[in-house]
């Protein structure tokens, strides 16, 4: 990556993903391999008169350390100052950048799931927090690494990774920013359509998968743009092919497979299958890193129910790409998910993130986690179902049908 195409990035994250403002706080968090692309969103953000810029650098070998000799009892422990940073971040509704792209993928490979499930740093439950009730214009990046390329395409090649994420990234339109926006507006369509449907459920079927999911008298579909309590429009997510909607926690029954490997906390899950029974996880079965599952879903009462439903299309340029890219950021653009944990309260009709006190009492999920993974494919259909029973066909496959 030139340093040209680093500045034309860090641009990109200011205008589209932040729609970063004068006089903000920045926090950037990143690994170490990371460190061109967040000192460049750091230059860009000074330059446009940011009041300060920290940037926090994390190395996951710190992690593997822990979990190979920390007591087992304090694995779960999160140091206070480390929310503190959030928490102020928040009161000062500053902005928040999440560069991913994990440089050591098999790093944990050796060590006991069942101990890498306690430990789920470096997510936060404050970054969680002060992003989801949108206290904070936030975005997650993506910057390629050799051991990330090898992972995806076979070789160390990080230059040629960098080249499929500049196409996802629409950093190869004449102007990218127009270019984000019209395809929002496209994502904006879909949604427009399924908020008229007013569907009472989603049925969610394919091989493996037979799963209902019950939505509120009051959700509503929206994009990966949203708006904070400062009232700025931003995109939270780089790229980004979804729409999404709050189903009802308490409506989930069935079961689903998920068509993808999941990259959680270190760990790789593959075949993961999970059944729900009145609205909670009551079986997970993988055929690697199952612990890892049943630990993050146990973390607090909210954890092992149903906090978003996301569908993705064929229009999808993640998707198009025909990669696997063991990265949730990617690969939950590239088919549609499911996340266990926290709801999104943008996810409900009442909800207006300029005014905090309306996120009070919203029939949504609490919980300190929130995990994508996807369920879409080729042979899994999504059906619309009304308050009289009439189902309607919503996609089959990823091809869009409404």
């Amino acid at each position: 990556m030139t340093d040209d195409e680093l500045h034309e990035y860090a641009q990109l994250i200011l205008d589209v993903g932040l729609g970063f403002r004068a006089g903000k706080d920045l926090a950037i968090n990143a690994h170490l391999e990371h460190a061109p692309l967040a000192r460049a969103v750091c230059e860009a953000a000074y330059a446009r008169g940011a009041e300060y810029v920290d940037i926090w650098y994390w190395d996951p070998h710190g992690k593997a350390s822990r979990l190979r000799h920390a007591p087992t009892e304090t694995l779960a422990r999160v140091p206070s100052w480390l929310d503190h940073r959030y928490n102020e971040l928040g009161e000062r509704q500053g902005a928040l950048v999440n560069i991913v792209g994990d440089p050591d993928p098999d790093l944990l490979a050796g060590i006991d799931p069942a101990r890498a499930g306690l430990d789920r740093m470096p997510g936060l439950a404050s970054r969680y927090r002060v992003q989801t009730h949108a206290m904070v214009e936030w975005a997650i990046a993506c910057y390629p690494t050799p051991t990330w390329a090898e992972r995806v395409l076979g070789v160390p090649d990080a230059d040629a990774l960098w080249g499929q994420l500049r196409t996802l990234l629409r950093l190869d339109a004449e102007d990218p920013v127009s270019a984000w926006r019209e395809r929002m507006a496209e994502l904006d369509t879909r949604c427009a359509r399924l908020n008229d449907e007013r569907f009472d459920a989603l049925r969610l079927t394919g091989p493996g998968t037979d799963l209902f999911v019950g939505l509120g008298a009051r959700h509503r579909w929206g994009t990966a743009e949203i708006v904070s309590r400062s009232g700025i429009s931003h995109i939270a997510a780089l790229p980004t092919e979804e729409i999404f909607t709050t189903p009802d926690p308490e409506r989930t029954a069935g079961t689903v497979r998920a068509s993808m490997p999941l990259s959680l906390g270190g760990t790789i899950i593959r075949d993961l299958e999970l059944r729900w029974v009145d609205g909670r996880i009551v079986e997970v079965s993988a055929s690697t890193g199952a612990d890892v599952v049943r630990a993050n879903i146990a973390i607090d009462d909210g954890a092992n129910r149903l906090g978003e439903l996301a569908l993705v299309d064929e229009s999808s340029r993640i998707q198009q790409s025909g990669l696997l890219y063991y990265d949730t950021l990617l690969d939950e653009s590239a088919a549609s998910h499911l996340a266990w944990g926290s709801s999104i309260p943008d996810g409900i009709l009442d909800y207006d993130p300029t005014r905090p006190e309306t996120g009070e009492g919203l029939p949504i999920n609490h919980s300190e986690t929130h995990v994508d993974f996807m369920f879409g494919g080729a042979s899994v259909d999504v059906t619309g179902i009304r308050t009289d029973g009439t189902e309607v066909p919503v996609m089959a496959g990823h091809r869009w049908l409404l």
